[in-house]
C-alpha cells in the first residue's frame, strides 16, 4: 500500500513538473504572440496611412482606388502577422499557406462574377474612361455618373431615376462619353420643298449661326445640301458649341430655324410619294 501511495505521489509530482514546464513554455509563446499582434497591428496601421497619403500625392488619383489599395496593404500585413503568430505555437505555416491558397481559389471560383466586377472597377478607376459628373452611354446604359464603386457604378438617368450598373458590363462595352471633350458638333437638318429657294434657306442658317454667341467661330459652321429625299431637299448646318451649351443650343436652333423658315415662306413638306396610274388599251383588256 505504501508503494502504491509513493508511486501516486511521484506521478503527481511528475505531472505537475511537466505541466509547469508546459505552462512556462506556452506562456512565453502567448506573450510573444501578443507582442507580435500588437506590433503587427501598429505597423499595418502605419503602412495603411503612409500608402493612403502616398497615393494621394499623385495628381488625379481616384479616392475610391486610393482607399482600396491602402486597405490591401493593411490586410496583407495582418495576414503575415497571423501566420507568424501561429508559428509561435508550433503550427506548420506551410500547410496554413497552402490551405489559405486553396480556400482563396475556391472562394474565387464561387465569386467569379463578383471578382470580375472588382477587377473591372479597378480598371475603370485607373484608366478613367469616365468620371463622376459626366454623362455617358455604355451597353444600353446612359446617365450622369454619380459614384464609381469597386463593384458597380451609380447613374442618374435623364428622367431622374437611380440606376446601378455592374462594372464588368461597363468595362466590356464601348463607352460613349458626352462630357469629356470641351466642344461638341451638332447637325441641324431641315428638309424644304423642291420648289423652295435653297439659297434663302442657307442664308437663314448663316444668320442664325452668326447671331448666337454659343456657336463657335472655329471651326466655323458648314452649310450644305445633304440629301435629295423623296419629298424634300435636306439642307444641313453643321456647327460646334461648348459641350455645356450643346443641349440648349440644339433646342433653340431648331425652334428658331422653324420660325425663320415659316416667315420666309419656306415649307417643310410632309413625306409623300407620287403614284402614276397607267390605263391599258381597251382591245388588250378585252382580249385578256
Amino acid at each position: 500500500m505504501q508503494f502504491s501511495a509513493d508511486s501516486t505521489v511521484a506521478a503527481v509530482q511528475g505531472a505537475m513538473t511537466s505541466l509547469s514546464a508546459l505552462v512556462v513554455q506556452y506562456a512565453f509563446s502567448v506573450i510573444g504572440a501578443v507582442l507580435i499582434l500588437i506590433i503587427g497591428f501598429v505597423i499595418a496601421g502605419m503602412l495603411e496611412r503612409w500608402s493612403y497619403r502616398g497615393l494621394g500625392s499623385w495628381n488625379g488619383f481616384d479616392e475610391t482606388l486610393r482607399k482600396f489599395l491602402s486597405k490591401i496593404v493593411r490586410y496583407g500585413v495582418l495576414a503575415l502577422v497571423f501566420v507568424t503568430v501561429l508559428s509561435q505555437f508550433g503550427v506548420q505555416t506551410a500547410s496554413i499557406i497552402a490551405a489559405l491558397g486553396a480556400a482563396g481559389l475556391a472562394i474565387g471560383l464561387a465569386l467569379q462574377g463578383t471578382l470580375q466586377n472588382v477587377a473591372a472597377g479597378i480598371m475603370l478607376l485607373v484608366l478613367r474612361p469616365f468620371k463622376v459628373g459626366e454623362f455617358i452611354e455604355a451597353g444600353g446604359t446612359s446617365g450622369t455618373v454619380q459614384e464609381i464603386g469597386l463593384f458597380a457604378t451609380e447613374f442618374k438617368t435623364l428622367d431622374g431615376l437611380f440606376l446601378l450598373a455592374p462594372n464588368s458590363e461597363l468595362w466590356s462595352q464601348a463607352v460613349k462619353n458626352y462630357s469629356r471633350n470641351p466642344t461638341r458638333r451638332n447637325d441641324l437638318v431641315i428638309g424644304i420643298a423642291y420648289d423652295d429657294d435653297i439659297g434663302k434657306a442657307m442664308e437663314i442658317y448663316r444668320d442664325l449661326m452668326a447671331g448666337d454667341t454659343r456657336v463657335l467661330k472655329d471651326p466655323e459652321p458648314y452649310i450644305y445640301v445633304s440629301n435629295l429625299g423623296d419629298s424634300a431637299v435636306e439642307v444641313t448646318c453643321r456647327y460646334w458649341t461648348a459641350t455645356a451649351d450643346w443641349w440648349t443650343t440644339s433646342r433653340d436652333m431648331t425652334r428658331k430655324a422653324k420660325e425663320r423658315f415659316d416667315a420666309a415662306g419656306l415649307s417643310i413638306p410632309f413625306p409623300q410619294r407620287d403614284v402614276h396610274l397607267y390605263q391599258t388599251e381597251p382591245q388588250a383588256a378585252a382580249a385578256e
